[in-house]
C-alpha cells in the first residue's frame, strides 16, 4: 500500500530552520514527482516545492526561493525540505504528495497524499 509519512515539523522562531522529511513506501520511487504543499488557516493550499525523483529537477514557489531547498535520497525513498530563514508567513500544515511524472510542478494531479506536519514560526 502506497504511503507517504511526513516528519520534522515543529515550533521555531523567526529566522530559524527546520528540515521536513517525506518518507515514501509501497511504490517505485523513481519516475515520480514529490511535491510539498502547505495550507495556512483561512488560506488556499499552495505548492511550495517539488522534485523529480528521476533526475532531481526542482520547482520552488517564489516566496521560498533562496530559503528552502528540496532534495531526495532515492536509496531511502525520502524527500527532504530544508527550510531556512523561516518567517511567520511560513506557518502552515505542510503535506507531501506524489504522482507519476518527471516534471516537478504543483499543477500536476497528485494521487497520493500524506497526513501533514505542522510548522509554526513564532517568537
Amino acid at each position: 500500500q502506497l504511503q507517504l509519512v511526513e516528519s520534522g515539523g515543529g515550533l521555531v522562531q523567526p529566522g530559524g530552520s527546520l528540515r521536513l522529511s517525506c518518507a515514501a513506501s509501497g511504490f517505485a520511487f523513481y519516475y515520480h514527482v514529490i511535491c510539498w504543499f502547505r495550507q495556512a488557516p483561512g488560506k488556499e493550499r499552495e505548492g511550495v516545492s517539488c522534485i523529480s525523483t528521476n533526475d532531481g529537477r526542482s520547482y520552488y514557489e517564489d516566496s521560498v526561493k533562496g530559503r528552502f531547498i528540496i532534495s531526495r535520497d532515492n536509496a531511502k525513498n525520502t524527500v527532504y525540505l530544508q527550510m531556512n530563514s523561516l518567517k511567520p508567513d511560513d506557518t502552515a500544515v505542510y503535506v507531501c504528495a506524489a504522482t507519476i511524472s518527471t516534471i516537478p510542478s504543483p499543477q500536476l494531479k497528485y494521487n497520493y497524499w500524506g497526513q501533514g506536519t505542522q510548522v509554526t514560526v513564532s517568537s
